[in-house]
Order: structure tokens, then C-alpha cells, then sequence
């Protein structure tokens, strides 16, 4: 057994609301250690308290939020942490313990640049020099893998990837070489290819520095990956520990059971996916009998929307006195969808997904090529027309979802402009009738979208897309930051959609395993280019490119039944 650095005995967190003076538990007397040199994997559904758990550790608890412990004992120090003064934790935080946050845009100060923001670290935390410091920030960036060290060095953070604000993130947290570093989904909604080299890179760091690493993710496949042990979270409690095999081999509670299984596994033939309820109430789990292969036997082979060698170019931003330059995002590329079909798209960030989408949707207009629908140019479908049969449901709803506006009504504003000849209590009645079909509770029509949660968003999303009777959807990106559990209940949602009316799909992600188990066929897109297209099986059992082979490979642990 290694030395146990961190241990945390009765955890409680509390918020209190004084309207009705009710209060809400949301961490609940919970106890766990952390031996030198391990992975702790926490895991759980967004809301079960793995933040809040992380953030009181660090001593970083919002004002709001009522804290007690038995203690939480740091190797090398006498008293527990909960009861030192802020000062005493300043100097603890930063040196001896480190965190990386889920959204380093948010992280990251933007008004400095990112070497800036290292070399500060290490004069506040080592005393270094400046001309030291800014040597030592420049190592750094280099040992967390970024390629181009002094131009990300002087870069802000609006000028880096995601990828890359991440990696620097990491470096800001590492470079004082804490005993513990405190990672929470510090990999989520980044690109698969992405995910693998940071999940790869915190490892290295662990095996070089010896640091101990708190990891807390809801995406059990990534923990797997990373983790000693696991710590399985819900509503606030414990409900399931021990080492990873034992966890995902042999899992006991069935909530633990349920998360394992709500992810796609690449390469099962089933066509829905297990959900949570299915195993809190511990029903009956029967792989349905439609099969992908059932399915692509009774769709139409006629090309509902057919794209001919289609190119986007953007003007690249340049200062006034440079020639200007243009950036292809999308380059001749070639595709069709069936009707009824869901075709697939994957691809990294930046390989022209969502632009690709974009011009579909008809957002922004192409550079060349054409783009048919129903054999018809879409340039000469009336705008109105065009938009009722195409609609996009986009990746963040926060940003697609006007705050001021109840939902209810959200979803009546575009069936009221294409059916202007109908009363508004018809209206309502079939948004009504639409918000149940997507699973929604009977009184969110007068609701606001900041009183739902991020899965609830996104249904009102698709209810919306949905409204005016779609022939093609296009989800970008739709499910990437969700739970594992809720994003089984909304591809489910989806599927279950497009059987009853028999909607095309052009499902884009950058998760091949989420594709694949959506997808008819998959077409895999790279630097603007279309790589391959062929049909689900024989993409991620044969891949052509080894662009596509590189992709399946990062996948995170694939967790066998």
C-alpha cells in the first residue's frame, strides 16, 4: 500500500435557502484517501458533488456553501486544511496542491499571455527570478507537448486551441510540482485525438514528478484510462469504491452498472442504449431486435441532399499593411444523404465539420460547387421552404436559447411564421403535445431556460428543430459535453424520433463511437478534405486512412461487458 498522502474524513456541504428556508445537502459526510503516487478516478453525474469535493480540498468554496469536516489531512502537515487561515492555504495552494479546471478559457486570464501567466506562478510559488522563471516557463511548455513554444508563449489565450489553452493550463498547474494535482474534466469536449495526448501527458508528468492526481471525470471510458482507483458519486454520497478492475469488471451498485453501460461501445450492433432508470429500477435490460443492418435494408437509396465538390474559404484576419490570405475549410468535397439515413461526420476540430454544416443549413454561403436538394439546387429553394426542411441543432444550447424568452414560446416562434394560417391555441397545443414527445415535464412551456438542466436544454433544442417537420436535421456536435447518461437518453431520444417520422441525420462528432452507433455510414473529414465515406462497419473495422485508424486507437478504454 502507498503512503496515504490525502485523507478526507466526513465531508459535508451544505447550501441554505433562505426563501424557504430549506436546506440542500450536496456533498454528504463522505470519507476517501489518496496514496502517494495514485490516480483517484471520482465519477459521477454533473450535480453528485465531485466540483464541490474538489474545490474544498483546494480551500476554494463559494461564499454561499456551509463546510464542515472531521479533517482533511495533507501529508506534512499537522493540522487538518479545513482549519488553516487563508494565508496558511495560500502557500499550500499552488505549491503543494494544483488544480486544473474543466473550461481553461474561463481559467486562463485573458488580458495576459499565457508564458506571462506560467512565469508568474513560478516567482509567486519558487521565488524564482523573472529571467529564470521565463526559462523555466518556456521548459514547460515544451515537456507538456506544445510545438510551437515561443509563439504559445506570447500568445493570449484567444489565440490557442483548445488543446493547446489546456496544455497550458496543465503547465501553470505542474510547474511548482505539487504533491497533488487535481484535474476536474480537465479532457471533456476536447477532441478524441486531443483527450488521448493529455490523458497520456498527465501519466508522464505523474511518473516523473510523483505527483498524486485526483481525476474527476463523468466519462467512465477516460477514467479507466487514467485511474488507480474509483470513487463512484451520486447525489452527494458514495456509493461505490475500489480499484478499476474491480469497478468496471465487477461493479455492484447499479448506478455504477448503469454509467458503465450508457456509453457506446465501438463495434456492438445494437440499436439503443441502456439508460440509467433502466438500471435504478432495475428492469429487465433486452438488446433490442432492429439492428443497424435491419434498418439500412429498408431505407430509400435515393440521394435526399447531394453535394458536388463543394469548397469554403475564409479571409484570414491579417494586420492592415499584409497582403490578405485565405484559409479553406471545406475542399471539394463530395457526399450524399438517403433519406431516412443517418450519415455520420467525424473529424478533429478545425477539419471543417461545422462549416461543412453551416453551408448545408444555408448560415453562410459556399465558394464552390453545389449543394442539391430533392434534385434541386438549393440556391433556387425559397429561403422559407428551404429552412422548414433543413433545420441545425447546434452544440452549446446556453448559446441557441434566448434567456429572456419561456421555452414554450421558443418553440412556437418558428411553427408561427410557416403556419401563420393556424390559431395560437393549435399552436400550442402541438408544442404541448412536442415537448412531451422529447421528454420534457408538462409545466416547462412558461419555464425560462436557465430552470433547466444542460440534457433539458438540449431537448428544447431539438423540440424546436423539430417543430416545423423537418425532412433533414443536422446535429453538430450535440451530445459532446453531456453525461454519459444523459447522452444515452437523447440519442435514444433521436433515434426513436427518426423512426416514427423517418427524418435524415447528419450527425457530426468528434466521438467515433458515439457516430458509429448513431450512423448508417460515416464519412471522416480532415484538414478540409473528405478522407473516406462507407458504412459504419466497415469504417471502424477496415479504415482506409490512417488519419481514420488514428482516430479509432485514441478512443479511451473501450469497457467490455
Amino acid at each position: 500500500m502507498p503512503e496515504v498522502l490525502l485523507q478526507v474524513e466526513g465531508l459535508q456541504i451544505t447550501f441554505s435557502n433562505k426563501a424557504n428556508q430549506s436546506v440542500f445537502t450536496a456533498v454528504d459526510e463522505i470519507s476517501f484517501h489518496l496514496g502517494s503516487g495514485e490516480v483517484l478516478g471520482i465519477v459521477g453525474e454533473s450535480g453528485s458533488g465531485k466540483s464541490l469535493t474538489a474545490l474544498a480540498i483546494m480551500g476554494l468554496l463559494p461564499e454561499s456553501a456551509q463546510f464542515q469536516a472531521k479533517r482533511i489531512h495533507l501529508s506534512g502537515h499537522e493540522r487538518s486544511l479545513h482549519q488553516l487561515d487563508q494565508k496558511a492555504y495560500e502557500q499550500i495552494r499552488g505549491n503543494e496542491i494544483a488544480m486544473i479546471f474543466q473550461e481553461p478559457m474561463s481559467s486562463l486570464n485573458p488580458v495576459f499571455r499565457c508564458g506571462h501567466q506560467i512565469l508568474e506562478t513560478l516567482m509567486n510559488n519558487l521565488g524564482m527570478p523573472k529571467k529564470a522563471a521565463m526559462q523555466e516557463a518556456k521548459k514547460w511548455l515544451q515537456k507538456v507537448g506544445v510545438a510551437e513554444v515561443d509563439r504559445v508563449y506570447q500568445s493570449f489565450p484567444h489565440q490557442l486551441s483548445g488543446g493547446q489553452k489546456q496544455r497550458a493550463m496543465i503547465a501553470i498547474a505542474m510547474c511548482s510540482q505539487p504533491k497533488l494535482l487535481i484535474a476536474d474534466e480537465p479532457t471533456t469536449a476536447l477532441d478524441v485525438t486531443i483527450q488521448r495526448r493529455i490523458i497520456d501527458l498527465l501519466l508522464q508528468l505523474k511518473e516523473e514528478t510523483g505527483t498524486s492526481i485526483i481525476f474527476i471525470s463523468h466519462d467512465l471510458a477516460v477514467v479507466h484510462e487514467m485511474a488507480d482507483r474509483v470513487l463512484v458519486m451520486q447525489k452527494g454520497a458514495i456509493v461505490e469504491q475500489g480499484n478499476v478492475k474491480q469497478i468496471f469488471k465487477h461493479a455492484q451498485h447499479p448506478y455504477t452498472r448503469g454509467l458503465i453501460a450508457c456509453r457506446p461501445i465501438l463495434g456492438k450492433d445494437y440499436y439503443r442504449l441502456p439508460t440509467l432508470d433502466d438500471y435504478l429500477d432495475e428492469k429487465t435490460i433486452t438488446s433490442s431486435p432492429a439492428s443497424k443492418t435491419k434498418r439500412k435494408d429498408e431505407k430509400a437509396t435515393i440521394p435526399l441532399l447531394r453535394i458536388e465538390d463543394l469548397s469554403l474559404q475564409y479571409k484570414e484576419q491579417q494586420a492592415f499593411w499584409k497582403a490578405t490570405t485565405y484559409k479553406k475549410a471545406v475542399d471539394t468535397v463530395s457526399l450524399n444523404i438517403l433519406k431516412g439515413e443517418t450519415l455520420g461526420l467525424v473529424g478533429e476540430s478545425g477539419c471543417g465539420k461545422s462549416s461543412l454544416a453551416k453551408v448545408i443549413a444555408q448560415l453562410i454561403p459556399s465558394t464552390e460547387g453545389n449543394i442539391y436538394y430533392k434534385d434541386q439546387v438549393i440556391q433556387s429553394i425559397p429561403k422559407k421552404e428551404y429552412y422548414q426542411q433543413v433545420q441545425m441543432i447546434f452544440q452549446n444550447p446556453d448559446g441557441a436559447l434566448n434567456p429572456r424568452i419561456p421555452i414554450g414560446e421558443a418553440v412556437l416562434e418558428p411553427l408561427g411564421l410557416h403556419h401563420k394560417d393556424k390559431s395560437r391555441s393549435d399552436l400550442r397545443d402541438q408544442v404541448y403535445q412536442l415537448l412531451q414527445q422529447v421528454g420534457l415535464p408538462p409545466d416547462s412551456y412558461a419555464k425560462y431556460p436557465h430552470q433547466f438542466s444542460g440534457g433539458q436544454k438540449q431537448r428544447i433544442c431539438i423540440a424546436r428543430a423539430l417543430v416545423v417537420a423537418p425532412d433533414l436535421l443536422i446535429c453538430d456536435e450535440i451530445v459532446s459535453a453531456l453525461d454519459v447518461s444523459v447522452q444515452a437518453q437523447i440519442l435514444n431520444l433521436l433515434k426513436d424520433i427518426q423512426e416514427e417520422r423517418n427524418l435524415s441525420m447528419l450527425f457530426i462528432s468528434h466521438d467515433l463511437s458515439v457516430v458509429e452507433f448513431m450512423s448508417d455510414r460515416i464519412a471522416v473529414m480532415y484538414a478540409g478534405k473528405m478522407l473516406e465515406i462507407g458504412e459504419s462497419e466497415q469504417i471502424y473495422k477496415n479504415p482506409s486512412s490512417a488519419y481514420t485508424r488514428s482516430l479509432i486507437q485514441a478512443i479511451p478504454g473501450q469497457i467490455a461487458e
